[in-house]
């Protein structure tokens, strides 16, 4: 879809779902002290690094105390934030992002500056698009946290083992972009937050150039 419909229906959703964003915003200001928002650097349009808005899933200041990534038993998380997390409400706020420009709907996903290395071309080629509140890496990889609960070192495990597949499915999805596979992606990220299994359209899968399993 092109960019400013993009923004028109993240305006209209984010002011829709005020209501529920404040609701939300307060039931984590009940269980722990701090903000109600979280806003995190991510890489956007142009390899520019943008505030990506979230609403709070972790104790404040606990953030900065430990991996950069996320993993499943991860102490930080609040018990709320870990509802939040699992049906991904705490990214309700990326909405304004859309709205603004700094997102789109359908993308890449916005990735943690410290893990982008722009001497690498696939680096290059993908966080320099516009990220996406959703997208192919986000259904596949729905359960990211999870996969990386075993690692003794989970930002090297992120960085060598999941990051290149990511990539891979994201470069894909920016030769491939269309009205077409954006509605079918947005259709299907239900689903992805139900935990069922989502297998790429196959004129997509074609085109990445590492094989997946998926």
């Amino acid at each position: 879809m092109p960019d400013p419909i993009q923004r028109m229906v993240g305006l209209v959703l984010a002011i829709m779902t005020g209501p529920l964003l404040v609701a939300l915003g307060l039931a984590v200001r009940l269980e722990t002290r701090g903000p109600a928002l979280y806003r995190a650097d991510r890489m956007g349009r142009g390899g520019r690094t943008f505030k990506c808005l979230k609403v709070r899933t972790m104790r404040a200041g606990r953030p900065e105390a430990g991996p950069g990534v996320t993993v499943g038993s991860d102490a930080r998380i609040t018990r709320i934030g870990g509802l939040l997390r699992r049906f991904r409400l705490d990214e309700l706020p990326q909405l304004w992002n859309v709205a603004r420009g700094q997102m789109r709907l359908v993308g890449p996903r916005p990735e943690d500056p410290r893990f982008v290395d722009f001497s690498i071309p696939l680096h290059r080629e993908v966080f320099t698009a516009t990220p996406g509140i959703t997208g192919l890496t986000q259904l596949i990889y729905h359960d990211e946290a999870r996969m990386l609960d075993d690692a003794t070192d989970p930002d090297a495990h992120y960085r060598e083992k999941i990051l290149p597949g990511k990539l891979a499915i994201d470069s894909a999805y920016l030769r491939n972009r269309s009205a077409r596979l954006d509605l079918w992606i947005l259709a299907q990220t239900p689903r992805a937050l139900l935990g069922r299994e989502i297998r790429l359209p196959a004129d997509v899968k074609a085109t990445i150039e590492e094989p997946i399993d998926a």
